[in-house]
């Protein structure tokens, strides 16, 4: 499995990144059969430190957790813990898809955009109304079953996963959490 483990505005040694590649390898190792990739970042809220962690399984699916402590390793501690718990909770779920599936799945590139928030629109008129867009970058669409969709988001605790359903390429599906708890699925007809 290869690692990236980095900091965001703090130095990380190399006896943290020794200690978290142990220890996340051992929790995906007991969890997952083929871990692709791990990247882990850390950074600084505050007075405390915050650690997310991002693994790419074989099949195509990606784990996130993410935790905050007052000490670095505290941070990464229960940030693996979460990420543990994930994986057990849906190791027989990512099995089942594991053996129905030959093919890891399929990615389909697309752009992503995070726009501005206007915090002051209630103060000022905006001269226009296109909205300013901060970040673009490029994300991946999975062609997914509807079940996979669900866990993968569930995984990486999302509120919503936009997919391509298998079987269907050419339009794209929307799982998402609604507010009574119960997962929506949006499937439109093109």
């Amino acid at each position: 499995m290869r690692y990236q483990i980095s900091g965001r505005h703090i130095d990380i040694g190399s006896a943290l990144q020794t200690h978290v590649k142990d220890e996340l390898g051992a929790v995906v190792a007991k969890y997952a059969e083929r871990p692709t990739e791990a990247t882990v970042v850390f950074s600084k809220a505050a007075h405390e430190f915050v650690c997310e962690a991002t693994v790419h399984l074989s099949t195509g699916l990606t784990a996130q957790a993410r935790a905050t402590a007052t000490e670095i390793y505290a941070a990464f501690d229960k940030c693996a813990e979460k990420m543990e718990k994930q994986l057990r909770r849906y190791k027989r779920r990512l099995k089942d898809h594991h053996r129905d599936r030959s093919e890891p799945v399929e990615l389909l590139a697309a752009s992503s955009y995070i726009l501005a928030s206007s915090e002051d629109a209630e103060e000022s008129e905006p001269e226009t109304l296109q909205p300013m867009i901060i970040a673009e970058m490029e994300t991946n669409i999975p062609s997914l079953s509807v079940g996979e969709a669900v866990m993968q988001m569930e995984l990486a605790g999302a509120p919503v996963l936009v997919f391509r359903k298998e079987g269907n390429p050419s339009g794209v599906n929307i799982v998402y959490r609604r507010d009574d708890g119960n997962i929506g699925w949006i499937d439109p007809k093109l």
